[in-house]
């Protein structure tokens, strides 16, 4: 461990401590040391890393920072190492949550299979060693889980099935030649991942519970800690319901502008017949890209940084991975600037009336919102601006709060700035928003106020009228990622409050470019801490 006084040194310690316990955070944040591995989490490592994690604790307390700026990273990163103790000490996703374990050896094999900052020999190398590694860490998988919540191990087994099927393009896609090595590796890690599919089935899913909630106490750790809010569950369960009834009105408004009788359901219904087909799909995304982007140039709202963001038709190998799109952003410390935004038209044979249903979820009037979301001025331009930034904390350590709510505080600025083009456009991003406020009752619901995972789904089909399957999917996410999706909505609330506090101080003549400008060299740490870099109080 570094000297406690010396902040840089305490940061390098961390990162090299967040790499160890997990390498495959390091794959995806741009760096090639770790690519080979894959984490310990059985319960002797588990309580190495804790141990671990609360000594550099103890060394952030005592770090002496030399300026306002250096205190802010340092308050960032120590909260963010608190909720690493937190999640390991009381969640303790290891022992109740399977997908803990399939996820990282799945993303591990992911991330080097999409990669193309590193060179393919290296990944070919790296994926055998990590494949050669995944029966071990699936026996400590039965090993280390005890009692799992349903709605987990539900989320588990399919997460199983869809790694057959990446092992499959794993051995497509990085087998070297000359490595006779590889296809053992392949062949033993797809029967020992078959055999743990098994063992959820058989053993974890019979036993399984309902019990998948947080508690209130701990849910209000992560809104304090993780996203350094003041409020508690219950203030937000009552922000929430009030958002939604706002929003519900705004639709009422904006339906009856584009069909003076119609109801608002019935109003998206009806637009999302009008799509482009699926070979004008992504250039019809790549088009509303560039739109935005000379947009946000053209009215200066934000500086733009230097990365590209290419918008491909999803690879045939990642087509079951990424059913709709996707935005893979570069990784913190790559030397890759690329952004990329991934669209999976529906294929040539693909049945007639399935090939609407996946277009109708691309419908026209949406495209203008998912694109300044994804790419300009939201998730690409953030995270090029956050990876510019000089402090190692401020490229790599993010709230959701912040990333999340500042897309979708684009989506209403850029509204706000005339980029829509008609009230079709305008009413696809209220319905959006709508969604996003129910997650707040959601995310509260089910975690501090026995929402069992029927009610919510019932409330997506009834509120924002999902189809069962999806609704279903999502609030499995919502299940096992407490306090996340309440972040894209209060998040936007925060951004907005800032901005309007800015203004009224009078900041640099409150222009939105200085504002905006201001606000992303902190990257994505919390909105609180922005505020208080930029002089704005608590």
């Amino acid at each position: 461990m570094a000297e406690a006084g010396n902040l840089a040194g305490v940061v390098a310690s961390y990162l090299d401590l967040r790499w160890h316990i997990d390498p495959v955070a390091a794959t995806a944040s741009g760096l090639t040391d770790y690519d080979a591995r894959l984490g310990n989490y059985s319960e002797e490592d588990v309580r190495q890393h804790i141990a671990a994690l609360r000594a550099t604790a103890s060394a952030l307390e005592q770090a002496s920072p030399d300026s306002v700026e250096e205190e802010i990273d340092r308050t960032a990163l120590l909260n963010d190492v608190r909720v690493s103790i937190h999640r390991f000490t009381k969640e303790r996703p290891h022992v109740n949550d399977p997908g803990f374990w399939v996820s990282h050896v799945l993303e591990g094999l992911y991330y080097l299979l999409v990669l193309r900052d590193r060179p393919l020999e290296h990944r070919a190398s790296a994926a055998r060693h990590r494949l050669e590694a995944l029966p071990t860490f699936m026996d400590l998988a039965e090993e280390t889980l005890g009692e799992c919540p349903r709605v987990f191990v539900d989320t588990a087994i399919e997460m199983t099935e869809g790694g057959k099927l990446l092992l499959v393009q794993v051995g497509a896609q990085l087998r070297a030649g000359d490595d006779d090595a590889f296809g053992p590796a392949l062949r033993r890690a797809s029967e020992c991942l078959e055999s743990f599919g098994k063992y959820l089935e058989n053993e974890l899913l019979p036993s399984a519970t309902d019990d998948y909630a947080i508690g209130e106490d701990a849910f209000n750790f992560r809104l304090h800690f993780e996203h350094a809010l003041q409020d508690t569950a219950p203030e937000l369960w009552r922000y929430g319901n009030h958002l939604m009834e706002e929003v519900e009105q705004d639709l009422v408004s904006l339906a009856r502008t584009i069909d003076g009788s119609a109801q608002w359901p019935d109003v998206v219904d009806r637009l999302r017949a009008d799509h482009p087909s699926a070979g004008e799909l992504v250039g019809a995304y790549a088009a509303e890209m560039e739109r935005a982007r000379r947009f946000v140039m053209e009215r200066d709202l934000v500086a733009i940084p230097a990365g590209p963001l290419d918008v491909i038709e999803t690879p045939k190998f990642l087509k079951p991975l990424m059913p709709f799109a996707a935005y893979q952003a570069p990784g913190p410390f790559s030397t890759d600037r690329t952004g990329r935004f991934f669209v999976t038209p529906p294929d040539g044979d693909t049945d007639p009336k399935v090939s609407e249903r996946m277009l109708r979820d691309h419908c026209v009037h949406e495209l203008a919102s998912t694109a300044l979301h994804e790419g300009f001025p939201g998730h690409h331009l953030q995270f090029l601006t956050a990876q510019a930034q000089p402090q190692p904390v401020r490229r790599l350590i993010g709230t959701p709060l912040t990333i999340e709510g500042w897309a979708l505080y684009c989506e209403e600025m850029m509204g706000e700035e005339g980029f829509y083009r008609g009230p079709e456009e305008r009413f696809f991003q209220r319905v959006h928003l709508l969604w996003r406020a129910l997650r707040i009752v959601l995310d509260v619901g089910l975690h501090t106020r026995g929402m069992t995972f029927a009610e919510a789904v019932q409330l997506l089909v009834d509120r924002v009228h999902f189809d069962r399957h999806n609704a279903e999917a999502e609030v499995r996410r919502y299940c096992a990622n407490p306090a996340y999706q309440l972040c894209y909505a209060v998040g936007r609330r925060e951004f907005r409050k800032l901005r309007d506090d800015y203004r009224a101080a009078g900041s640099n003549g409150s222009s939105l470019r200085a504002f905006h400008d201001a606000a992303l060299r902190y990257g994505g740490l919390p909105v609180s801490l922005i505020r208080w870099g930029m002089g704005l109080g608590e």
